[in-house]
């Protein structure tokens, strides 16, 4: 999920009051319910502030034409390799990969929080959202042409983020299947933990982060970094791999 809750002015979960967020009891999935207990405290903390959430990311690409440029990019890469599906894992309320449809992709949304895939789901009702664990796809070996991880990764402790990149690369069309990362970076700085306000995570390196893709038989076709603006922390990392 793209995590906009960085900013100063977003408070910690338990001072938002938010109506009409409790589980949805029909979203729910054993992928969620069977994970690890990192995994249960980020879904439980995004859907306490699933409709805040929401609300705060909506338009926010029309002001980061780096981004933009960016998601156009991969776009492009998979329309020409035409290898198959792209899956936003981490989709939160949904508009990144309706940003995906819209650039030519047939693009659908995977996240953890059940009450997210709700929001997503009711506000995009021609694309499909499902609830799962981006390491542990419901998906065929082979099946997509690519995924977008946009600050999703950022959420998982860094020793198990390995079998990530493994099921990244099981799901992806070979060859030809590309992999997009957005993630916060630490700036010369290792692997470190930050403040974020919804769930715990991580700022990487961003040699460090390609150094794991690679490990995980991805090539490095571009990066770009993106210094913070007004009213964003940290410096953004963006990596564009493909899959051998």
């Amino acid at each position: 999920m793209e995590p906009p809750a960085e900013r100063s002015e977003v408070q910690s979960p338990s001072t938002f009051v938010i109506g009409a967020t409790a589980p949805v009891d029909e979203l729910q999935s054993s992928a969620v319910t069977e994970s690890s207990s990192y995994l249960t405290a980020t879904a439980e903390a995004y859907d306490a502030v699933a409709v805040r959430y929401a609300e705060f990311v909506r338009g926010s690409l029309d002001r980061l034409p780096l981004d933009r440029a960016v998601l156009a990019a991969f776009a492009e890469f998979v329309r020409t390799a035409g290898a198959g599906p792209v899956a936003e894992v981490g989709c939160g309320p949904g508009y990144m990969t309706a940003h995906l449809q819209d650039l030519g992709l047939d693009a659908f949304g995977v996240d953890l929080s059940p009450v997210m895939i709700g929001l997503a789901r009711e506000a995009y009702p021609d694309l499909r959202f499902q609830v799962g664990s981006m390491d542990a796809l419901d998906l065929a070996d082979g099946e997509l042409g690519g995924i977008v991880s946009w600050y999703s990764v950022i959420h998982t402790p860094p020793q198990e983020l390995p079998p990530y990149f493994a099921e990244f690369r099981r799901v992806l069309a070979a060859p030809g299947g590309y992999l997009l990362l957005g993630f916060f970076e630490s700036e010369g700085g290792p692997v470190v933990a930050f403040d974020h306000k919804v769930a715990p995570a991580y700022r990487w390196p961003i040699d460090d982060l390609a150094e794991l893709a690679h490990k995980a038989q991805f090539v490095e076709v571009g990066r770009m970094l993106r210094e913070p603006h007004e009213e964003e922390r940290f410096r953004r990392g963006h990596l564009l791999m493909r899959r051998q």
